[in-house]
């Protein structure tokens, strides 16, 4: 038996949520499994022994901004009183004309990282509007989640390479580079991003798109300590994708690591007695 927790989850307020899923699955053309909402992941969550989960915030302008933080900091509250151990991130986006006062407020809330989803807010990761909110995020030690990767040519905004300069300009951020480091775009991360030690992986949205062996290459080249386990939730529901998972050959330290022991080291959960760090 593992404990798990789910690094990469998005809920949407219930009277949007239809709104959303649809939306999202028609920007990447595939059918989102679930509902969106906080309810229905902490269903998924116990129907398939997932003890917390992380939830992350994307703003389509800048606008949104507070009104999203303020509805992950609600669904966190939700998702603690129903006994989950969770966590979430704050969207920013690339228009706001001071980062300072919304990241302070974010944290306000209880929120302990930024999530960028350069896809749908059609921002490049190294454009230099960013610049700011990197440099804040390193001198104040939280993390940056960024969506990487897509294999359509107009949607170039996250490739590994970018993010590898990033890193070079800010070589104290922490940064977790989302589906295994670039959806479609997998060699490519092995080629930029391996041996980053600030450097986290998820394994979201990415196993349907491999085969295990291609999975156990990736886990080979980045590293299993500083790879997590994630749904990306509502896209695909958590038994669908802990099938994949334990599809991919690992010991079980590999294993109790990417399900959970990694996202605790980075995320300050309660950590196992018996975990290997």
């Amino acid at each position: 038996m593992y404990k798990i927790f789910d690094i990469h989850t998005h809920t949407y307020p219930e009277k949007i949520a239809t709104k959303a899923t649809e939306n999202l699955g028609r920007f990447y053309n595939f059918h989102v499994d679930r509902t969106g909402t906080i309810s229905d992941l902490m269903s998924n969550c116990r129907d398939n022994g997932i003890s917390g989960f992380l939830l992350l915030g994307v703003a389509t302008n800048a606008h949104q901004v507070r009104n999203v933080n303020e509805g992950i900091a609600h669904d966190m509250a939700v998702g603690k009183r129903a006994g989950f151990e969770v966590r979430g991130f704050a969207a920013m986006h690339q228009d706001m004309e001071v980062f300072a006062s919304e990241l302070d407020y974010a944290v306000s809330l209880g929120l302990c990282g930024v999530k960028l989803h350069p896809d749908i807010q059609g921002a490049d990761i190294d454009d230099e509007r960013w610049y700011p909110l990197y440099a804040l995020l390193e001198a104040k030690g939280l993390p940056l989640y960024l969506h990487m990767g897509d294999d359509r040519p107009q949607y170039r905004f996250s490739e590994p390479r970018k993010l590898a300069k990033i890193l070079d300009r800010f070589p104290k951020l922490t940064v977790i580079a989302a589906h295994f480091g670039g959806y479609r775009s997998w060699e490519e991360a092995v080629r930029y991003l391996k041996g980053r030690e600030n450097v986290w992986f998820d394994t979201s949205s990415a196993l349907w798109a491999m085969t295990p062996e291609f999975a156990r290459y990736l886990i080979d080249e980045l590293g299993y300590e500083r790879i997590m386990f994630g749904t990306d939730y509502p896209v695909v529901s958590a038994d669908d994708e802990l099938k994949r998972f334990f599809a991919v050959s690992m010991t079980e330290d590999e294993r109790r690591c990417i399900l959970y022991d990694n996202a605790a080291r980075l995320l300050k959960l309660p950590q196992l007695k018996d975990s290997k760090f």
